[in-house]
C-alpha cells in the first residue's frame, strides 16, 4: 500500500468518524425537541430557537472534521 492510499483512508475515515457523532446527537436533539413541543405547544418558540442553536453547534463538530479531511487530501 503506497503513502496515497494511506491518505485517502485517513481522509475518509476522518470524515466518516467525525460526522457520525453529530448525525446521532442531532437526532436525539430533534426527537426530544419535538416530544417538549408536543407535550406543550405554547413553549414552542424558546424550544425551537434552543434547538436550531444546538444543531448549529453540533454540525460545527461535522464541518471542522470535513475540513481536517481536506487538509489530509491537500497538504499531507
Amino acid at each position: 500500500m503506497t503513502a496515497e492510499t494511506f491518505k485517502l483512508l485517513a481522509a475518509g475515515l476522518c470524515m466518516g468518524l467525525g460526522a457520525i457523532g453529530p448525525g446521532i446527537g442531532i437526532g436525539i436533539l430533534a426527537s426530544g425537541a419535538l416530544q417538549a413541543i408536543g407535550r406543550n405547544p405554547d413553549a414552542r418558540g424558546p424550544i425551537f430557537t434552543n434547538m436550531i442553536l444546538t444543531v448549529a453547534l453540533a454540525e460545527a463538530v461535522a464541518i471542522y472534521a470535513l475540513v481536517i479531511a481536506i487538509i489530509i487530501l491537500f497538504v499531507a
